[in-house]
């Protein structure tokens, strides 16, 4: 017998209603873009849509084209009812890990927001610290539309400053990896040394034998 094809519900509203019905009248989505790089900030966006709001091919922000990424920003920040993009620094990323400056920038992000949120739907297992309920939604960027549409902020402006960062150090190729740790990336970074944009704490693969002199 054939082996079955998994079968993918496609997105709707069903779950950020069922937290309507329990009195967030106003739900926010947040995601955040970034945790794997060797470089730049780690960039988190919040998002508050119409409801109904759901533009053909929303998705995980990893799911899409960088044409079509670009497309749904345009769309999503046309029609948001409100949206902030937030970061954590390359210095906050080391001082605190990846998971805490992550929150940090998801919860910056949240606070920007010009309409305040009931309730905050939060992609990942891990909601810490915000002011209002706040509640983790695994795979949430591939559920949610507020948490997609938030994934894909999160993705276009960091690539874009990726893009600036390139210009600045462009030994490193980060226009075309975004700072993830390709062996082009690393390879780099070990011919040229570390840039000030480098995450100091990822930087451990330096103590490979293949890159010791």
């Amino acid at each position: 017998m054939a082996a079955s094809k998994k079968i993918i519900a496609p997105m709707d509203y069903a779950l950020e209603d069922m937290y309507r019905a329990k009195g967030y009248a106003v739900l926010c989505g947040t995601d955040e873009a970034g945790r794997g790089p060797l470089a730049g900030p780690v960039a988190a966006a919040a998002c508050i849509l119409p409801e109904g709001f759901l533009p053909p091919g929303l998705n995980d922000s990893k799911k899409l084209s960088e044409k079509k990424r670009e497309e749904l920003y345009d769309l999503i920040t046309a029609s948001a009812l409100a949206f902030a993009v937030c970061y954590a620094s390359v210095e906050e990323i080391d001082a605190l890990n990846i998971l805490n400056a992550s929150q940090l920038a998801m919860r910056r992000a949240v606070a920007a927001l010009t309409i305040a949120p009931d309730a905050v739907l939060v992609d990942g297992n891990i909601a810490r610290g915000f002011e209002q309920p706040a509640f983790p939604i695994i795979k949430g960027d591939a559920r949610c539309p507020s948490i997609a549409a938030a994934s894909i902020l999160a993705k276009v402006s960091r690539d874009r400053i990726c893009l600036a960062l390139d210009r600045e150090y462009p030994q490193y190729g980060l226009a075309r990896h975004k700072g993830y740790p390709t062996k082009e990336h690393m390879d780099a970074v070990a011919q040229y040394g570390p840039s000030p944009c480098h995450r100091k704490t990822f930087l451990r693969f330096l103590n490979k034998p293949e890159y010791q002199k």
